[in-house]
């Protein structure tokens, strides 16, 4: 298993030289494995980076406080920089109107990327797995995801928070814990089907593999290989066409040419709309696929000073032969 993070870790640039990483445990099978790798690429000068742990206590369970020190004394016992953070989660989730699950996400990036500036760290490294990547590519098809939601949990993302053992199995990974006598904590809220991730983990997968496809898991992982190739063949054609087609940039408005816009593939008309509006607004969330319908139906009717808001942050403008993406005072 080591040879394969290290494989991972090259394959994608992870981890590179002088990099300072935060490692983010919670005491798990995968957090602890993950940590236990980091430290002894970084002892036996495998490679040329540090780490700094950090564990946050989301004081839901009763084992908490457990958890936390368990984490504590492994990083004394092996002379890791450790921080750790107490929140009540359950408090700020209530008084946020957010969903635990999504509370307890926030919470963790926040407090990781706290620790990473107060440190002078380059990188966040997340413990998620193989299977967790499954997970999350079937909770997006059943959403209604299109080709983006098939790639799943990206290797990096934004060049920061990277995931070292993303190309190992979990079960794979309890058993490195086992052999190393990590002793891990098992965090028994795992196992109650009480959120959609859980009921995938310990019913869909389990029957799928019983009476579909006993290697499920690498199957799907193939889908996500492709969909991440599609996708980024489809980003680059939108980034060609968006350059072909622009007429004016600024951090105010973007304007582009309409009867160039019109003559693209539908396809790369939606996925220049999006780009576009996460040009002017840093991203395209609550932008619907019926806002995107709309603004398309707009162009195509091409109809003098229409315009339309796919949210309240931006104003999208038809006129005079041109499209205008217009960011809404107020918005920053």
């Amino acid at each position: 298993m080591e040879q394969k993070v290290l494989t991972t870790i090259k394959k994608y640039n992870l981890i590179e030289d002088g990099d300072k990483v935060i490692v983010g445990v919670s005491g798990g099978p995968d957090s602890i494995s993950l940590l236990h790798i980091l430290n002894k690429f970084c002892k036996n000068k495998i490679l040329n980076f540090e780490i700094i742990a950090c564990h946050i206590n989301h004081q839901i369970r009763e084992e908490a406080n457990e958890d936390e020190e368990y984490v504590r004394k492994y990083c004394e016992e092996n002379k890791i920089k450790f921080y750790s953070k107490r929140i009540d989660v359950i408090k700020y989730a209530n008084n946020n109107k957010m969903g635990l699950e999504e509370a307890g996400r926030k919470l963790r990036y926040e407090f990781f990327d706290e620790i990473a500036q107060k440190e002078n760290a380059n990188k966040i490294a997340i413990a998620h797995n193989k299977n967790d990547k499954v997970e999350t590519i079937i909770m997006n098809i059943l959403r209604g995801s299109g080709i983006s939601g098939l790639r799943g949990i990206e290797s990096i993302r934004d060049g920061k928070y990277i995931r070292p053992i993303i190309e190992c199995e979990r079960k794979e990974i309890e058993q490195y814990a086992e052999e190393n006598n990590l002793n891990p904590r098992i965090d028994k809220t795992n196992f109650e089907n009480d959120c959609t991730r859980n009921k995938i983990r310990n019913i869909v997968l389990p029957y799928i593999k019983k009476e579909f496809n006993s290697n499920i898991i690498e199957t799907i992982n193939r889908l996500s290989e492709v969909a991440v190739e599609t996708d980024e063949f489809i980003q680059k054609q939108v980034i060609e066409s968006y350059n072909e087609m622009k007429l004016e940039e600024n951090s105010q408005e973007i304007v582009l040419d309409l009867k160039k816009f019109n003559i693209k593939d539908i396809l790369i008309r939606k996925r220049l709309l999006i780009y576009t509006i996460s040009k002017v607004l840093g991203n395209a969330q609550n932008v619907e696929k019926i806002n995107i319908e709309d603004i398309i139906k707009m162009c195509e009717k091409n109809i003098g000073n229409k315009y339309l808001k796919p949210n309240k942050n931006i104003k999208i403008l038809v006129n005079k032969g041109k499209i205008y993406f217009l960011k809404c005072e107020g918005h920053n």
